[in-house]
């Protein structure tokens, strides 16, 4: 078996090498992808590189490869037995109700290995996703002439609740202080949980002050480096989903909880090859990964909310909290949308909508059966 080659950055650009590798990564997971697909799908694959993100064009990608699939493993309306050998002539006959067939059969579907059975439910927002996926390839293989017609108006419509509608979830602050009070001491947390915690609860509390503080994604946070940091200008560097570098202001609580995590409990010597920069390090003495710091935020705010480990939040539910604490701190909205990065104000706007304790201060007022009691006396 070939060994295999030992990836290396030349970076002579102003990003971190870990910045560059990531957006590599992604482009190179785009890259295989494509390498699997048919062949005429190359106009598809162009557009999806000039006109959406990198992760959109990974996920569109991921989807084309489960449709094709499916045609292949659910329906009799190919005869390949590889994804890359499916026909245009095949492709150019599917109607309408084929894809609709499709959307419908990813509602709910079961996987079969030699050794378990999956079971897979996926809601409106994934639906409407993979929709647009299909829809984009065949809108694009009809511009391309190399199927007959558009047939994409069949599609069947996703009803997918718009933004206003749905709840915003976000933790109020009382629940935020019992977060902070959990990192802190250790309340609340399991005997075996309180292990990891000893040795790791300044670089949790870092954390949870970040992503609190500044409303970061979580692929922001992630890519955090030691050096990202000057303290000296009181500022920090990020890199934003579309590339762009954002200089960030430092405040005394992130000052103190980051130079804290630094100076005592991050570990000097003994790093992981390529990873002797970032900032936030797992036990094993690497960078930690995206669903170990998702893990560690559903934790705490489940403490935070008095609820099961399950229930927790995701750190997009701390980039809401922070959205809703400064609009209810009387902050502008339009300051708050360059801190978190909003392309529209309209999106900072439904959190204006959600101000946490509005509802409990206009019941105050209402307490009818005190009211009651206080009549009777």
């Amino acid at each position: 078996m070939a060994k295999r080659k030992v990836v290396k950055v030349h970076n002579k650009s102003d990003k971190p090498d870990n910045v560059v590798m990531k957006e590599h990564k992604i482009k190179s997971d785009c890259e295989d992808l494509e390498r699997n697909l048919p062949s005429f799908m190359r106009g598809y694959f162009a557009y999806l590189k000039g006109n959406v993100l990198p992760m959109t064009r990974l996920a569109y990608l991921h989807d084309v490869t489960f449709f094709c699939n499916y045609l292949i493993e659910e329906t009799d309306l190919t005869k390949a037995k590889e994804i890359k050998d499916i026909t245009l002539e095949e492709f150019a006959a599917l109607k309408a109700v084929d894809v609709n067939q499709f959307i419908d059969y990813c509602r709910s579907y079961r996987k079969e290995s030699d050794d378990a059975v999956y079971y897979y439910e996926n809601g409106n927002k994934t639906l409407a996703r993979k929709k647009s996926s299909v829809s984009v390839l065949f809108k694009q293989l009809y511009r391309d002439e190399l199927i007959p017609k558009n047939i994409t108006d069949g599609f069947d419509p996703i009803r997918v609740p718009k933004p206003g509608e749905r709840e915003i979830k976000a933790l109020q602050d009382d629940e935020v202080m019992i977060m902070l009070d959990a990192v802190s001491n250790g309340a609340g947390l399991t005997d075996k949980e309180r292990q990891y915690w000893e040795k790791t609860k300044l670089r949790d509390k870092a954390i949870l002050i970040v992503f609190l503080t500044y409303g970061l994604r979580l692929s922001e946070l992630q890519q955090l480096n030691v050096s990202s940091f000057n303290y000296q200008r009181g500022e920090f560097t990020i890199y934003r989903k579309r590339g762009k570098e954002s200089v960030m202001p430092l405040n005394q609580s992130v000052t103190g909880a980051i130079r804290d995590y630094v100076e005592n409990e991050r570990p000097d010597e003994g790093i992981a090859e390529g990873d002797e920069d970032a900032l936030f390090l797992s036990m094993r003495k690497r960078r930690m990964t995206e669903r170990q710091i998702r893990g560690l935020v559903k934790k705490y705010t489940s403490i935070g909310m008095n609820v099961s480990r399950h229930s927790g939040y995701s750190p997009h539910k701390l980039r809401a909290t922070t959205a809703t604490s400064l609009i209810g701190r009387g902050n502008s909205i339009f300051d708050v949308q360059e801190l978190l990065d909003h392309e529209q104000v309209t999106t900072t706007q439904l959190y204006a909508k959600h101000k946490m304790n509005t509802r409990r201060d206009l019941v105050k007022d209402m307490e009818w059966e005190e009211e009651r009691k206080g009549k009777k006396d």
